[in-house]
Parts: structure tokens; sequence; C-alpha cells
């Protein structure tokens, strides 16, 4: 049992977040399992994870020692098949995931999807509970290509999932990404407005500088983080959310990202052996005003480093 007395700066806070500031190499599934066991008490109390602590307040922690300190366990952030958790608590897990894993179920594949791995990932912990009514099934948030890699929302209850696809609505959650792209780009920085028309058929879209029917308005932003041998690196801010934003709209004005088989240029891609897309959704912003029960998340930023290969010509 370890004892933890809470300090002024930490008084505010909630309970979990107090633990896994104090115990950051324990893996935090041990940390929910001891809250459905009632081993971790406030005061003597046992109490839940969302509880708020103040100033003095004695939490005790009924953890074996080797566990608090990690020692021999999976830890946070190592790949679990296809993603690592970046963050998570009671509410929703954040997640970082490989290229080439859909995150749903689509034409090509049905099984070993995200949401399945992470829904196996919950029940291993016990966090759900398939076949159970009232366990809520861990859900997208919002979505990446098969070949985009990077962060993931995922709700792990309703009231979580609500907030959340309202806030990615209201552009008060900010996904960044970073890709490589041919060629120079002529701004250092720029906002970009066209429209996109989704061809399911297809399974692709195009972009059209004119509004038209069945058309809708899209927003990029972009600043240029490096250039050399020919690809630039850009940081995207994507505003709006459509299939394929990124790709089609760089690829619209001539500097498709690298590696982009359905956007991208086969001559400029082959001799690079550029066979998957450079991109990767590498941060997200809780830029909040009020998010209700997660405005404990108001101004955090999760940012993990792209993992796409930079080509060499």
């Amino acid at each position: 049992m370890k004892s933890i007395i809470v300090s002024e700066k930490q008084s505010g806070k909630r309970l979990d977040r107090v633990i896994r500031d104090a115990f950051p190499d324990m893996p935090v599934n041990a940390m929910f399992k001891a809250f459905r066991k009632k081993d971790i008490k406030v005061n003597g109390v046992r109490v839940r994870e969302d509880h708020i602590v103040e100033s003095g307040d004695n939490i005790e922690v009924f953890i074996v020692d080797n566990i608090l300190e990690g020692i021999g366990q999976n830890q946070e952030g190592k790949h679990n098949r296809g993603f690592s958790v970046i963050y998570e608590d009671s509410n929703l897990l954040v997640v970082n995931k490989e290229q080439g894993i859909p995150v749903h179920p689509d034409r090509e594949q049905s099984k070993n999807t995200l949401i399945d791995m992470v829904q196996h990932y919950l029940k291993e912990t016990g966090q759900y509970l398939p076949g159970n009514p009232s366990s809520f099934p861990p859900t997208l948030c919002h979505r990446l290509d098969r070949n985009t890699g990077g962060l993931v929302i995922i709700a792990k209850n309703s009231g979580s999932l609500k907030i959340l696809l309202d806030k990615i609505k209201s552009r008060e959650i900010k996904k960044y990404y970073q890709c490589l792209v041919q060629g120079s780009m002529e701004r250092e920085s720029a906002e970009l407005r066209d429209y996109l028309e989704k061809d399911e058929n297809k399974s692709r879209v195009f972009i059209s500088s004119r509004r038209a029917k069945g058309f809708q308005e899209i927003i990029t932003r972009y600043r240029v983080l490096s250039y050399e041998n020919g690809i630039s690196r850009l940081e995207v801010e994507l505003v709006t959310g459509r299939t394929h934003q990124i790709r089609a709209h760089l690829a619209h004005i001539g500097h498709p990202i690298v590696g982009d088989g359905k956007y991208g240029t086969n001559a400029f891609n082959r001799p690079l052996g550029a066979r998957i897309q450079a991109l990767w959704a590498y941060k997200i912003l809780f830029d909040f005003k009020d998010g209700g029960m997660l405005n404990y998340l108001k101004g955090k930023t999760f940012e993990v480093s792209p993992e796409f290969r930079v080509p060499k010509k």
C-alpha cells in the first residue's frame, strides 16, 4: 500500500489524474481494476475515479509495488496489435493507430479493425463486457483512412460520446496532421477553401474551386515545416473533416502526398519506393469552451511523432 497526501497544487484535480501523476509507470488498466475492486480510498473512504480531491486529503492505493512501478508489465504507449494507448481514463481513449489498419469494417476488411482491437483491449482489462446490455461498446468519435496513421479518440460511455461528437462538430477539438508532399509550396502557410464531392461507387472524392450541386465546402490549413530534395513536410490543420480531404485537397493544388496511390503521382512515388501515403494525424488539441463532464481535458494537447518513412532520392 502507498499513501499520497494531496498538495495545494493538486487540489481540485480528479483522483485518477493525481494517482497517474504519482505513479506514471503503472499500467492504466491496473488503476481502473483497483477502482473496480475498491482498492483505492480517500481519507479512509472508497471513492470513484472522478472524485475531486482537496489539499491535505490522504489517498491510499492498495496495489503491489511492482505494478505501481510498472515492473514486468506492458507499459502504456507500447503497441497493442495495431495501436498504442496515448491517454486513457474512465471516459475515453486516445490511441495512436498504425498505418494499414482500418478504423471500422470496410469493403476490404471486416475483422481486425481498430475498433475490434480496442474492444478486445477493454475486454481484457475488464472495462467492456460484450453481451452485457449495461456495458457501453467503445465507439469511434472520428475516423482515419486505412493507410493514414495517428491519433483517434474513442468514447467509453454515451455521455462522453455525445460531448466529443459535439466538440468535433463545433471545432472545439482541433486535429493536426503532418505529411510529405511533392514539390515546393508556393506559400509558407495558407488556408485553402474549395468544394468536395464524394463518389461512393469509385471510393474517391473530387475537388472543385466552385460551388456546385452535391459539393460541400472544405477548409484545410497548412504551414511548411521543411523542404528537401523536392519534398515538403507540412503541418496541416483539418478544419472541416470530409472523406480524403487532406489527400485530395493538396493534390488539387498540385502537391499530392508522397506515396498516395489514389490521388498521387506514380511517376514520382515509384522511384522513391513510396507505397503508402506519408500522412499522420499527429496532434489533437482539446480547445473546449465548456466540456461538461470532460472539462478536465480543456486545454490539453496529445501529440505523437509521425511514423511514416521519409523517402530518399
